[in-house]
C-alpha cells in the first residue's frame, strides 16, 4: 500500500499522511466507520451544515498535532521518531470507539460504557491486526508513557482535539463565536518539565480558546433545540428497548435487547463496529410504522422534524407543573399517564468554562520561568467565576 495520501479538508486545507501505519489506520474497516457518524449528533436539524463526521474531525486533530509536535520540537522538545509516529496514531484513534451519533446516544446504547473505554478496547484490537505497532499509542494514550506532554496534547484542558472541534463545529454551523486562534496557541506551546505549557505571551489567545467552547456550548451543543432533538432520540431507543421492538440490524438489536457486562461488551468490539448512524436511522424510519403509539409518534415526529418544545431556566420546574403537562399530552396522544413521561420530561444541562479543581490545569510558562495557572495570572479573565459550573433545568414537551 502507499505510504503517503493527501486529503482535502475544507477546514485546514491539504493534510499530508506519509507514515505506513497512519494510511493502515486510516484504512482498517474500524476507523472507516466513523464516515457513517455524525461528529455533532442531531445538530443538523437546527444548524442544517452541521454534517460533518467522526471522521473529519479525527483527520483535523492529527492535521493539527503534525502542526503542534513540530512547534514543540523546534523549542527544543525532544520526541523521537517513534513517538511522532505514536501520538500522532493516538489522536487519529482518540474518537475510535464513538457509537451512533456519538455523544447523544453515549451511555444509552451501551449503558455503563462510554465511548474512552471503548477506544482503549478497540485500539488493543486494532494493535493485534497492526503487529503491535500501537504499544507506545496506546501507552501514551492512557497516559502511561513517561513523557506526559505527550498526553496532555491528546486529552487536556487546551488539546488539539478541542481545537479541531471548536474551529469544526464553527464552521460547519457558520457561528462565529466558536472562531479561536488555534494557528497562535499551537505556536505558544511550550515543553518545560515534560509538562506542556503555554508561554506567557499566548495568555490572550488561550483566554479566548475557553470562552469561545463556553459559549459554543450554550448556543449550539446545549442548545435549546439541539437538546430537544437529542433527548427525542434517547426516547426513542429507550422506548424501543422497553417494548422490545426489532430493528433488521442485528447489530442495533443486540445492544438494545441484551444487557452484558462491560467484560462481554469488550468481546463484542466486532459486533459495535458495525453500528453507526445508519442502523439507527433505518430503525427510526421502520419503527414510525410500529403498531406502539408512543414509539411510532416520537419517530415520525423526529423524522418530520416535528420536534418538543423545549425551555431552560435557572431553577428546577415545578411537579405539578409537569403533571399536569403529562395530563394533557396523555389526553393528546389517549395513551396513559406514565407513557406520557416520554413527552414530558425534565432534566439537566451543565457547563464549565475552566475546571480549576481538575488535574489537566492550563498552565502559564513566564519569562522568570514561574509557572502560573491560567486563572491566577494577573487580572485574569478566567477566576473563579468562569471556573462554576453553570447549571440550566430544562423540560422537553409535545408541542
Amino acid at each position: 500500500m502507499a505510504a503517503r495520501k493527501i486529503i482535502n479538508d475544507p477546514v485546514h486545507g491539504f493534510i499530508n499522511i506519509e507514515h505506513p501505519l497512519i494510511v493502515n489506520i486510516i484504512s482498517h474497516p474500524w476507523y472507516q466507520r466513523l464516515r457513517r457518524i455524525h461528529q455533532m449528533a442531531l445538530a443538523y436539524l437546527v444548524y442544517p451544515g452541521a454534517t460533518h463526521t467522526r471522521l473529519l474531525h479525527s483527520l483535523g486533530a492529527y492535521h493539527l498535532m503534525c502542526q503542534a509536535v513540530n512547534d514543540i520540537k523546534s523549542k527544543g522538545a525532544t520526541i523521537t521518531k517513534e513517538e511522532d509516529v505514536a501520538v500522532k496514531a493516538a489522536i487519529l484513534l482518540h474518537d475510535i470507539g464513538h457509537g451512533p451519533f456519538s455523544h447523544a446516544l453515549e451511555n444509552v446504547l451501551i449503558p455503563g460504557v462510554n465511548h474512552e473505554e471503548l477506544s482503549i478496547q478497540i485500539m488493543h484490537k486494532m494493535n493485534a491486526h497492526l503487529s503491535n505497532e500501537l504499544d507506545t499509542a496506546i501507552c501514551i494514550f492512557t497516559n502511561q508513557y513517561h513523557k506526559p506532554f505527550l498526553h496532555q496534547l491528546i486529552s487536556s484542558q487546551l488539546d488539539v482535539d478541542r481545537m479541531d472541534y471548536l474551529t469544526r463545529d464553527s464552521f460547519f454551523t457558520g457561528v462565529s463565536e466558536g472562531v479561536i486562534g488555534y494557528a497562535r496557541i499551537l505556536k505558544m506551546l511550550v515543553v518545560h518539565d515534560n509538562q506542556l505549557l503555554v508561554e506567557e505571551k499566548g495568555i490572550y489567545s488561550v483566554e479566548k480558546f475557553l470562552v469561545a467552547r463556553r459559549q459554543m456550548y450554550w448556543q449550539v451543543y446545549l442548545h435549546k433545540t439541539v437538546l430537544a432533538c437529542e433527548r427525542m432520540l434517547v426516547k426513542i431507543i429507550e422506548r424501543a428497548r422497553e417494548i422490545k421492538a426489532e430493528s433488521t440490524s442485528q447489530s442495533l438489536n443486540m445492544f438494545l435487547h441484551h444487557v452484558f457486562n462491560k467484560e462481554a461488551i469488550f468481546e463484542l468490539l466486532d459486533e459495535f463496529c458495525r453500528l453507526d448512524d445508519y442502523d439507527v436511522i433505518s430503525s427510526i424510519k421502520e419503527w414510525a410504522n410500529n403498531k406502539d403509539k408512543v414509539l411510532s409518534v416520537l419517530c415520525k415526529n423526529l423524522l418530520e422534524r416535528n420536534l418538543f418544545k423545549c425551555r431552560l431556566q435557572t431553577t428546577p420546574f415545578d411537579e405539578d407543573v409537569i403533571q399536569e403537562k403529562r395530563k394533557k399530552a396523555a389526553q393528546a396522544l389517549n395513551i396513559s399517564i406514565e407513557e406520557a413521561a416520554y413527552f414530558v420530561f425534565t432534566g439537566e444541562a451543565v457547563n464549565t468554562t475552566y475546571a480549576l479543581g481538575d488535574d489537566e490545569h492550563i498552565n502559564i510558562l513566564f519569562k522568570d520561568e514561574t509557572v502560573r495557572d491560567i486563572s491566577k495570572v494577573d487580572n485574569p479573565l478566567i477566576h473563579q467565576t468562569l471556573s462554576m459550573p453553570v447549571k440550566k433545568f430544562y423540560i422537553c414537551e409535545l408541542r
